[in-house]
């Protein structure tokens, strides 16, 4: 299991007080939420809040550029010390370039898909990507409730990955907590963005040793 905390959940006004709860609860990476208020409609950070914020800690950052048109922008990002970039697949015509400036920039690529967009459509960049980002909730606001439907998703996924033969992980992003961790570890996946239930927590640190020991306990 690998936890990713969402910053956007955070206390937006003292980030770096976030970052040392994401270091004491262990966290593999922190989650990263671009949005442009067009391909979703919110607005949150920029590559500069990137940069400050890998400057402040030494763990990764999972960056999640939910916007319309991320090309312009990923020379930033990379500059920026980010560890893995995922883009949307529906935000792209020339998604296979994108992973590739991305891979050469020495960070990990990703792809993000949503709730409606079947994981069938992913056969052609498993080759070339590292991380898929599955979307369990409709982007663009955190404390959503987690569509159930989720789980067969990552299942089948799962499968056609293994089937090819790749090694890509899963990542699940949107409404993650105790009560559905558990089945999305079984279905395929192993990285876990977790956001409100994290810093929405009076314990945070206790949080995330919950949702690792349902993890431990559905494998």
């Amino acid at each position: 299991m690998r936890f990713a905390p969402s910053i956007l959940a955070a206390d937006l006004a003292d980030l770096a007080s976030a970052l040392q709860v994401c270091e004491r609860a262990e966290a593999e990476f922190i989650h990263f939420d671009v949005m442009d208020g067009h391909f979703v409609p919110n607005l949150t950070f920029g590559a500069p809040v990137a940069r400050a914020l890998a400057r402040r800690t030494h763990i990764p950052l999972d960056v999640h550029l939910m916007v319309s048109n991320p090309r312009p922008m990923l020379d930033d990002y990379l500059a920026a010390g980010c560890a893995r970039i995922a883009v949307h697949w529906e935000a792209t015509v020339h998604l296979d370039g994108l992973l590739t400036q991305i891979r050469n920039g020495d960070a990990r690529a990703g792809v993000a898909i949503n709730p409606a967009t079947p994981v069938e459509s992913l056969v052609d960049v498993l080759p070339v990507v590292d991380f898929v980002v599955l979307m369990s909730v409709n982007p663009g606001f955190g404390g959503q409730p987690f569509i159930e439907r989720s789980v067969a998703k990552v299942a089948r996924l799962r499968q056609m990955i293994d089937r090819a033969g790749h090694e890509v992980e899963i990542e699940v992003d949107g409404g993650v907590d105790t009560p559905n961790i558990g089945a999305l570890s079984r279905a395929g996946a192993e990285t876990f963005v977790v956001g409100s239930a994290f810093f929405g927590s009076s314990d945070p640190v206790t949080k995330a040793a919950d949702l690792r020991r349902a993890v431990a306990e559905a494998s």
